[in-house]
């Protein structure tokens, strides 16, 4: 212990002054640029903390110091010698990427997990026609009761200045006839930024496609339970692997992210201004022409001096889509389509006027798709248009946030994702109410009136109409 203690005391002048010469040399390489600011500040406090105290003093009182203390030194020693080891390598031409990558933290240490459940019940209770089919909810059949609709799994962080990292499953993305549940990649892509500010950076992987504003908002997030039918049909899953380019200044990504921090309803950061291409056939799916679908969407947050936030947007995309096909009609037969697939293009304007405490949400759009002939035998590409408006409104009290909602829901065209690409019409109001009680529980209750709806599902395909049904949902968030 003695000899111990005595050893680390005879090697702090020699440490002090190699402190010295730390300082010159890291001064050096930061002014030629070698180092960043935030680097050499580091490296500073590593190599210039004060002796502990009980390393001060009488000799009696070193030899009587804890060993742990000693530790401790040994310790700061080590990555000294280190910090200098590395640098001694810059100096000799090692790459200076290697020496920065070296002198920071692990990747996954920045690494953050969260997500979210939602519990579902669905009952219709009243109809005309065809069974009522809701694409994009699986939890609407006659037969269902409770269904784990969602559970996300989010991995997420910086791991450098450059490089952010996006990555989510859902624990129930597809329940089969025998009730198993399905693991499915929803995200995964990297955010490669090309200044310190993230400004202009590419996103690739598999990610959200950047048209509309409803599709790009979070589940977690959105009021009602499920996406308007107009701007889901443009991407049914909201995803697909492509790459994107995308710009926003400073000050706009701090309001994309004030939008969802607030409570607001935001949809996130998608650049003000994104370009890109994509596979165009959805998720988890491979390409079926060797065609891309070109997309571009430019969309801004504007705040007023009375702090009221409000979004206006316009998007478009263009490609061919492969609409699965399989034999309908009498006698069956396979529908046929150009060879590559068909013409697949929208346009649409968006306007947001965030709940503060009153709020309207507003999308339309317009273009031609994939759609089945009225005689069942050919898919071709036809006009197609629709979209939604919201009214809602948000109340903070001593019991939760409230965040009554109205919507309309109109869509008229082809349903390109559906076998055979049915023609689909769809005219419904949806009622809510969501509270929290607390930020990680939700609970929400709908009322739909579908007045026309087409079932997509099954063949003939024929419409439902004056359809109730009432929905509820618990949401954990963690």
């Amino acid at each position: 212990m003695a000899v111990a203690a005595l050893a680390v005391a005879g090697v702090m002048t020699p440490a002090r002054a190699a402190d010295e010469a730390l300082f010159k040399l890291l001064t050096i390489l930061r002014d030629r640029g070698s180092l960043t600011e935030k680097e050499y500040q580091d490296l500073l406090r590593t190599s210039s903390k004060p002796l502990p105290d009980a390393l001060s003093g009488s000799l009696e009182e070193r030899l009587s110091s804890d060993e742990r203390v000693i530790q401790r030194m040994e310790v700061d020693l080590e990555k000294q010698r280190k910090a200098l080891a590395e640098i001694r390598g810059l100096v000799d031409g090692t790459s200076p990427a290697l020496v920065r990558n070296a002198l920071k933290d692990k990747w996954y240490e920045h690494i953050s997990v969260r997500g979210y459940v939602q519990f579902r019940f669905n009952h219709v209770f009243k109809k005309n026609g065809a069974e009522l089919d809701v694409p994009a909810d699986r939890s609407v059949r006659e037969t269902d009761s409770f269904l784990i609709r969602r559970g996300r799994m989010i991995f997420s962080g910086d791991v450098t200045d450059h490089l952010f990292l996006y990555a989510q499953s859902d624990f129930n993305a597809s329940v089969g006839g025998a009730g198993d549940t399905g693991l499915q990649m929803r995200d995964l892509y990297g955010d490669i930024s090309l200044d310190h500010d993230k400004e202009f950076r590419f996103r690739v992987g598999q990610s959200k496609v950047p048209f509309g504003w409803s599709n790009l908002q979070s589940s977690q997030n959105r009021g009602p339970l499920e996406r308007p039918d107009a701007l889901n049909s443009a991407a049914e899953g909201e995803r697909d692997v492509g790459v994107y380019f995308m710009w926003a200044p400073v000050e706009a990504r701090q309001r994309f992210k004030d939008l969802v921090r607030l409570g607001l309803k935001g949809s996130g950061d998608y650049g003000v201004v994104t370009v890109g291409a994509y596979s165009g056939q959805g998720p988890n799916r491979a390409d079926a022409n060797g065609e891309p679908h070109w997309v571009a969407r430019a969309s801004y947050p504007f705040k007023l001096d009375s702090g009221q936030f409000f979004e206006l947007g316009v998007n478009a995309y263009h490609g061919r889509f492969v609409s699965p096909a399989s034999a309908i009609g009498v006698p069956a037969a396979v529908p046929v389509a150009a060879a590559g697939g068909v013409v697949d293009r929208r346009a649409g304007v968006t306007a947001v006027w965030y709940p503060q405490p009153f709020g309207v949400e507003a999308e339309w759009m317009m273009g031609e798709g994939p759609t089945l002939s009225s005689d069942f035998r050919s898919i071709t590409s036809e006009f197609l248009h629709g979209g939604y408006v919201q009214m809602n409104y948000r109340v903070t009290s001593d019991r939760g946030v409230w965040f009554p909602f109205a919507r309309w829901n109109y869509y008229d065209g082809g349903r390109k994702f559906g076998g055979n690409a049915p023609a689909s019409k769809v005219n419904e109001v949806d009622l809510g109410l969501e509270w929290s009680p607390w930020p990680e529980v939700e609970l929400t209750l709908v009322y739909s009136r579908s007045f026309e709806r087409t079932n997509t599902r099954t063949f003939p395909y024929a419409a439902t109409t004056d359809a109730n049904r009432l929905a509820m949902q618990l949401q954990w968030n963690y």
